[in-house]
């Protein structure tokens, strides 16, 4: 090629370039310009409730969302208004990894046709902490999703009748064990406790459906939520996740937390481990475990204390739900103060306050300790399969010792 060829062609080039990132300042309403449909898009999917990413119109093609994000930081674009476009884009790729078509991955068509989903979430949270040794979130995450699997595949194989434990069983027997108890005992017991001996044994398959999806529809609002941030810091760094921000997909005391993971520190690790986790129960999913509580009429509560009631995470050091707050109730019987203790939780998880206090004190806690204070140990509990592990986590493995706690882990006492 010539000189005044080069010069001719480097020229086209350059007119061409120019043009397309003229195109991307036009206004987003005007659709014959290629990357204006990436502009000033409303997240209608921000929950994850539907198939698609955060945006239902939107593309999930990685490359073409690629090539977008490129144009648009190239044209200096304000991020507020690519912000969709990003979170999308960072979904996306996350979705890739772990082997999940965003497109297919829809809550409403339960939990058999998402059950393959359900295990790759948790198998890439393990993937991303093993990626990175500052990733202890996903870490904690993955190992939590051990026992959380687990009780998708029991509800899911419980039958028609709903006879095996989890459910009926449950109920009956707690139920059974109230009608062995002093009335002013029992007539002192939490709602959840009554609902659970009263309403437990009449459950029905819907129920449970309806349940199930509640728990696919926030599984996937995480996903969704905490993956993106991830994989944007493997591939970005801090800056990535500046841009995720300033998008407005995350907020200042999210980002804070990716400051301190930056640093490299286990106190700074420590901090992000449990913003991270806050940001998931307080802020991701905390209106629909409300909802999810206080929907159905009474089903709600009796299946959310349930979730409780079998609640161990498979976290080394961590307390089962029951043994962080055990439920013990206080009478006059015969005029001589009494006390009922009991295996059950004294709260369920579905409420925030007493749901933070145990992540907080007990759970974050347990899992730091493996992390930052014996890291030769922790690879025996985040190197391993996940589906074999988890299967030890289902209340079916555990039926015996599960079932005669239930039954024999109640004494009446003195006040």
């Amino acid at each position: 090629m010539t000189t005044r060829s080069q010069r001719v062609f480097g020229e086209v080039i350059a007119a061409f370039l120019v043009a397309v990132l003229a195109f991307v300042h036009l206004p987003a309403h005007v659709s014959a310009q290629p990357y204006a449909v990436y502009l000033d898009v409303a997240a209608d999917n921000p929950h994850g409730e539907s198939a698609g990413g955060f945006s239902t119109s939107m593309t999930t093609d990685r490359d073409e969302l690629g090539a977008a994000l490129d144009v648009v930081r190239a044209a200096g674009v304000a991020p507020e208004r690519y912000g969709t476009l990003a979170r999308q884009y960072w979904l996306v790729v996350g979705a890739q990894n772990a082997g999940i078509d965003l497109d297919e991955w829809e809550p409403a068509r339960g939990l058999e046709a998402n059950l393959e989903t359900v295990d790759k979430v948790y198998v890439n949270y393990l993937r991303l902490y093993n990626s990175h040794d500052g990733f202890w979130w996903t870490g904690m995450a993955g190992l939590a999703g051990m026992s959380f699997a687990a009780g998708f595949w029991d509800l899911d194989e419980v039958g028609g009748v709903l006879s095996v434990p989890g459910v009926h069983e449950v109920g009956t027997g707690v139920g059974d064990a109230l009608g062995g108890v002093p009335w002013e005992l029992a007539a002192g017991m939490p709602r959840d406790v009554r609902l659970l001996a009263t309403a437990g044994p009449t459950l029905t398959r819907p129920d449970v459906d309806w349940y199930l999806h509640r728990l696919l529809i926030m599984q996937r609002n995480i996903f969704m939520d905490m993956v993106p941030m991830h994989e944007a810091y493997l591939a970005g760094g801090l800056p990535a996740v500046r841009e995720l921000a300033a998008g407005g997909a995350y907020d200042e005391y999210a980002l804070d937390a990716w400051r301190r993971l930056d640093e490299g520190s286990p106190d700074g690790r420590s901090e992000a481990l449990l913003r991270m986790a806050s940001r998931e129960q307080n802020q991701i999913i905390a209106e629909q475990w409300d909802a999810t509580a206080a929907g159905r009429g009474d089903v709600g509560r009796v299946l959310t204390y349930i979730t409780t009631v079998g609640g161990s995470p498979d976290i080394p050091g961590a307390s089962t739900l029951g043994g962080f707050r055990p439920l013990s109730v206080r009478a006059d019987v015969n005029g001589r103060p009494t006390v009922l203790h009991t295996p059950l939780p004294a709260f369920n998880w579905a409420d925030r306050e007493p749901r933070w206090e145990y992540i907080e004190q007990d759970l974050v806690p347990a899992f730091r300790s493996l992390v930052r204070d014996r890291p030769d140990e922790a690879p025996r509990y985040l190197d391993v399969g996940f589906r074999p592990r988890a299967e030890q986590n289902r209340i079916l493995v555990r039926l015996p010792v599960f079932v005669g706690q239930m039954a024999s882990g109640w004494a009446i006492g003195p006040g």
